[in-house]
């Protein structure tokens, strides 16, 4: 917004003082310069696959949260869950103080423990709470609000049919959109797709799913997952 201002008062400025109107316009690209570096660099963090990179990333935010004692545990326990670390998740997850605040985290508790369920195998758990999320009430104030939890809901439905097996048409490309959209979920939403991908017959497309993943530790359930759906994925027609 304030690079968008240079640029405007540089065209202003142009036919009054051309030497003036080149440094605010170059001061300008600078500013939009670092705000997209630094945007790639959030994304590239989010993306990653390093649960602590993304703490450490939004602990400024996090230490000035209302009911920390509630919020700060879910927010650290979906970061953990988004890179398949189940048992720090649950670890955290029980660290959360119960309250009024536990239960205005409603919805965010549901969209966590479907992620949990899903990859801890507890299929019918996953696709219950997937089945709750969605019929919750939508934000009725904003429109766009609206439709990104509406899609937001979808996508972790889809990614419950997927780890279930009963993906249905149209998850694969919800699952798709969704990973670009929630960086944050982006792998676990990735990878839900892919096995969306294989199950719909579609290898070549799941095995670009699960291309510049991370290199995943040991303690990440994301690294078995990886390995199981490479081998799904490169597997011949009929073998």
């Amino acid at each position: 917004m304030i690079s968008a201002a240079c640029v405007a008062l540089g065209a202003h400025l142009s036919l009054r003082s051309p030497w003036i109107a080149g440094v605010i316009a170059a001061a300008g690209i600078c500013m939009a310069t670092l705000h997209l570096l630094r945007r790639r660099r959030v994304l590239k963090t989010l993306t990653g696959g390093d649960p602590d990179a993304v703490l450490e990333l939004w602990g400024p935010t996090l230490e000035g949260m209302p009911h920390a004692a509630t919020l700060v545990p879910l927010m650290a326990a979906t970061a953990l869950a988004a890179s398949g670390y189940l048992e720090r998740a649950r670890a955290m997850l029980r660290r959360a103080s119960r309250g009024p605040a536990w239960e205005a985290a409603f919805e965010h508790r549901l969209l966590l423990e479907t992620m949990l369920d899903a990859f801890e195998g507890e299929r019918e758990a996953a696709l219950n709470k997937a089945r709750e999320l969605e019929a919750l009430p939508l934000p009725s104030s904003n429109s766009s609000l609206r439709r990104r939890v509406s899609q937001l809901r979808g996508a972790l439905s889809a990614l419950a049919r997927a780890f279930a097996r009963q993906s249905q048409s149209g998850d694969a490309e919800c699952l798709e959109r969704a990973a670009k959209e929630t960086p944050v979920l982006h792998w676990a939403l990735r990878y839900a797709a892919a096995i969306a991908r294989i199950e719909r017959g579609d290898p070549r497309s799941a095995r670009a799913l699960l291309q510049d993943a991370p290199s995943w530790s040991d303690e990440s359930a994301f690294r078995a997952f990886h390995s199981e759906l490479s081998q799904h994925a490169d597997a011949r027609p009929g073998a």
